[in-house]
């Protein structure tokens, strides 16, 4: 490992070249651990996309990861980006990456501090949605469509894992994002819960649906919980007319969410 500047004035700039390097195996485990961010306190945004994403909603990384052989190249807006930048050498980068085919670069960003929830917010709850790419496309749906809140229940998909980093293609930077909430914290709720349900309640499109409200988004094979559903002030299905017995729950999620969107025009 080697360190210096780039040029006077400019960000240092730290080359590593040892898969035993420190820094090396947290990243690895940024990458690898859905979990580790919270313990690190720190997430891996790895790729262009999500790092744009970031910078465009005025958030500075700790952190900018370049492989070597992309760092001449790298553009100025993102080696000036972080307080310090570090090089990779391209043999470390399947160590640090998620990806079948590495990025050539990545940000290390300090987790953001967990958001209160505000009772009149227009939300989203998540009741134990398991799978990261569901929570993650959620979260775009959300982002696309007004709804401000996340509010994630204990036992769903953890939030800034890499999986749902890279699902949520940037929306986590536009949301304010609450995680391991027990259900009895939606008592505060000052906006209408609305469930989705394959067998309960009226079709959809019938409804005049409530705006701000909240909606929520059940487990992929159990659906909402019984103690959420007793919440609700309101239960709607989605018509079928294909005649399958139920939808993905990203999916379901997305058309209800339009709905309540263009409900406000």
């Amino acid at each position: 490992m080697s360190a210096g500047f780039s040029a006077p004035g400019a960000v240092p700039v730290t080359h590593v070249t040892s898969r035993d390097n420190l820094f090396v195996k947290e990243l690895r485990k940024l990458s690898q651990d859905s979990t580790a961010y919270r313990k690190q306190g720190r997430v891996w945004l790895e790729g262009d996309h999500l790092c744009r994403a970031a910078l465009a909603r005025g958030l500075k990384p700790a952190i900018a990861v370049f492989s070597e052989s992309f760092w001449p190249a790298a553009p100025v807006e993102w080696a000036q980006a972080a307080i310090k930048n570090i090089v990779i050498s391209d043999a470390l980068l399947p160590e640090i990456s998620g990806l079948e085919s590495p990025a050539r670069m990545g940000f290390v960003l300090d987790l953001p501090a967990q958001a209160d929830l505000q009772p009149g917010a227009a939300s989203v709850i998540l009741d134990r949605v398991q799978d990261a790419g569901n929570v993650g496309s959620i979260l775009r749906s959300a982002a696309a469509f007004g709804f401000g809140q996340i509010i994630a229940l204990k036992g769903t998909a953890a939030l800034w894992s890499p999986k749902v980093l890279r699902a949520g293609m940037g929306a986590h930077f536009a949301l304010r994002l609450v995680e391991g909430v027990d259900s009895h914290a939606l008592a505060t709720l000052s906006v209408p819960i609305v469930v989705t349900s394959s067998h309960h309640g009226s079709f959809l499109h019938q409804q005049n649906l409530p705006m701000p409200c909240a909606w929520a988004m059940g487990h992929e094979g159990q659906g909402v919980g019984d103690e959420l559903m007793a919440r609700a002030a309101l239960k709607v299905r989605i018509d079928q007319p294909g005649g399958e017995e139920s939808l993905n729950v990203a999916a379901a999620a997305a058309i209800c969410l339009y709905a309540s969107a263009i409900s406000l025009n």
